[in-house]
């Protein structure tokens, strides 16, 4: 899921399973800032991916990135590929050193 940040403008990548819903307010509160939902626009720009296809790499533009902690009990897991019908497999810890991201508790 992709956010801006509120003050800053950034994007923000929330990497989660599906079953998981971020606390938008928890994360905020993580990082400094509040988190606002993004528009398509803004996360095409920022990404270079339409929504439902944002793949966890790859972006337009280096991109602050954090992983639900709850993804790592895992052995494989499935990311979108860059468009919204494609995924790849991938092991948590492969999604952790790809992408440089901080894992953390975000539901």
């Amino acid at each position: 899921l992709v956010f801006r940040l509120r003050d800053s403008g950034r994007p923000l990548l929330v990497v989660t399973s599906g079953a998981n819903r971020v606390d938008e307010v928890k994360v905020g509160a993580l990082l400094g800032e509040r988190l606002e939902r993004a528009d398509a626009e803004f996360v095409r720009t920022e990404t270079g991916f339409a929504i439902g296809g944002v793949a966890p790499i790859g972006h337009a533009r280096p991109l602050l990135t954090l992983i639900d902690e709850h993804l790592l009990r895992f052995e494989d897991i499935w990311a979108a590929a860059g468009h919204p019908n494609t995924v790849f497999r991938l092991t948590p810890e492969d999604l952790v050193t790809m992408t440089q991201g901080r894992v953390v508790v975000v539901a």
